[in-house]
């Protein structure tokens, strides 16, 4: 009877060996959708399949709620743009926070012309009465949510959180008496306080310098008229509409819609420091103004979330990952404009995203400022 061969252990070890020397291969990743791949432009500036990968994780990604619009520009060119079902580059998205912004910019040109002064006490006649402790407020200090009024963001129990009384209680036929009518609770400039009534006091002061008399159709008018022909109408953005209250005030601190390739294009001016197609929309120190962390804020400058460590209080973007200049526009449920000037790029996403799923969103968005580096 011939006798069985057996192995020998050098062949029963050879498999493992050399997977031990070699490594295992990589897991290959699944392949992506034609959509996925189709809303990249054919050369984006990185490569495509990374940055096809990366925008489909907003769309895709577990825990990140429901993204409706991304939208990345490098160097003014489109490098991708996708929409959720249900949506398209004609759908106005409100941008919730964002518009606070595009209210420091309608500032920014009033003060440019003269009309309004930074370190000046704004023209609100309830705070100008001998011993009111409000007249010591300044536009900056408003425009750097520094007020000291009693404006409590997202307090519990929500019904009595500032913003919700003012949208929608007590305040909503005159936003801006309500935010302004609010007791001092810290001396003016000491304490940062986000706020969205703040927001609205600040149209407001537009509208007291752009309105001839208080019916709510001449303010209404006015400052309508100003944004079209200062901001708007320059930037080639005519879905930009912003919504007012019964009173003709612009709501200011929330209520401001657009679509993405607008919101885009308001990203592509302030990383132009204002310009757009050699225009000067507002002065660039205005822009760079907005971009300066503020005194009692490193994480905010001017109506505007800025790219760096707050401390531990809060992470409105990305800032362990840098690049420190980059800053955004930030709205309730996931609203973002990102602009990173070293970059030369503009994130635009526009959704839904509740506030425990925000980290995992604010992980995305990093992931596709990654892949560009800084110059």
């Amino acid at each position: 009877m011939p006798r069985r061969a057996f192995p020998s252990l050098a062949a029963l070890l050879l498999p493992a060996l050399l997977l031990a020397g070699c490594g295992e291969p990589a897991p290959s990743q699944p392949a992506l959708s034609p959509a996925a791949l189709e809303a990249v432009a054919k050369n984006p500036g990185v490569p495509r399949e990374k940055l096809a990968r990366a925008v489909d994780e907003l769309f895709t990604r577990d825990g990140i709620g429901e993204t409706r619009a991304v939208l990345v520009l490098h160097d003014g060119v489109v490098a991708a743009e996708r929409y959720g079902e249900g949506y398209s580059p004609r759908t106005k998205f409100l941008g919730w926070s964002m518009s606070k912004t595009v209210t420091g910019v309608i500032i920014g040109a009033l003060v440019a012309e003269g009309r309004l002064r930074l370190d000046d006490p704004p023209p609100i006649p309830a705070w100008q009465r001998p011993g009111d402790p409000r007249g010591e407020i300044t536009l900056r200090h408003l425009l750097q949510m520094r007020s000291g009024l009693r404006h409590k963001e997202n307090s519990e129990p929500i019904y009595e959180s500032g913003e919700v009384r003012m949208l929608f209680r007590d305040g909503r036929d005159d936003m801006a008496a309500w935010a302004e009518a609010q007791p001092l609770t810290h001396e003016p400039g000491k304490v940062f306080t986000y706020s969205t009534p703040t927001g609205v006091i600040l149209a407001d002061i537009a509208a007291r310098v752009l309105a001839t008399g208080a019916k709510p159709d001449a303010r209404r008018q006015a400052v309508a008229e100003f944004f079209e022909s200062r901001v708007s109408g320059p930037l080639g953005a005519p879905s930009f509409t912003p919504e007012y209250d019964a009173a003709g005030t612009m709501i200011g601190g929330s209520m401001i819609w657009a679509t993405a390739r607008d919101w885009g294009k308001f990203g592509e001016m302030l990383r132009h420091k204002g310009s757009v197609n050699g225009a000067q929309l507002v002065p660039r120190a205005w822009i760079e103004f907005m971009t300066t962390p503020s005194p009692r804020s490193a994480d905010y400058g001017a109506m505007t979330w800025l790219n760096r460590p707050s401390g531990g209080k809060r992470d409105e973007l990305y800032a362990k990952q840098g690049p420190h200049d980059a800053f955004a526009l930030v709205g309730h449920l996931g609203q973002y404009v990102i602009v990173s000037p070293s970059q030369g790029l503009t994130i635009v996403r526009l959704g839904k995203t509740d506030g425990k799923d925000r980290p995992a969103l604010i992980d995305s968005l990093a992931k596709i400022a990654a892949l560009y580096p800084s110059r």
